[in-house]
């Protein structure tokens, strides 16, 4: 589906100095179709991104719709906008979600 499809995307877009110089590990719970729990480890050497919970503790999880995750990483949605409006909802490492977004 969209969001196994963007998380494929998101591991083949990952460099060495993008996981260097990120180090964080991010968890999405998403709700709806293609939902649950994904993540996207940028601190584990190479990083890696896939199903369930993440290999470490993670550093900030997001919770959104898989809709507007999609929406997000496609460029369709901000996601400062998306949390303004409340579409996206932020626990942990504020600043590393930041540096999130850089990545989009």
């Amino acid at each position: 589906g969209p969001v196994a499809e963007t998380f494929r995307v998101i591991q083949g877009a990952m460099t060495e100095e993008y996981v260097r110089s990120t180090q964080g590990v991010f968890q999405f719970e998403l709700s709806g179709d293609g939902g649950g729990t994904w993540y996207i480890d940028l601190k584990t050497k190479g990083g890696s991104t896939g199903f369930g919970k993440p290999p470490v503790t993670a550093d900030v999880v997001m919770s959104m719709s898989s809709a507007d995750f999609v929406k997000m990483f496609t460029g369709k949605l901000k996601p400062t906008l998306a949390f303004m409006s409340g579409k996206l909802r932020i626990k942990g490492n504020m600043a590393l979600a930041l540096k999130l977004e850089k990545m989009l």
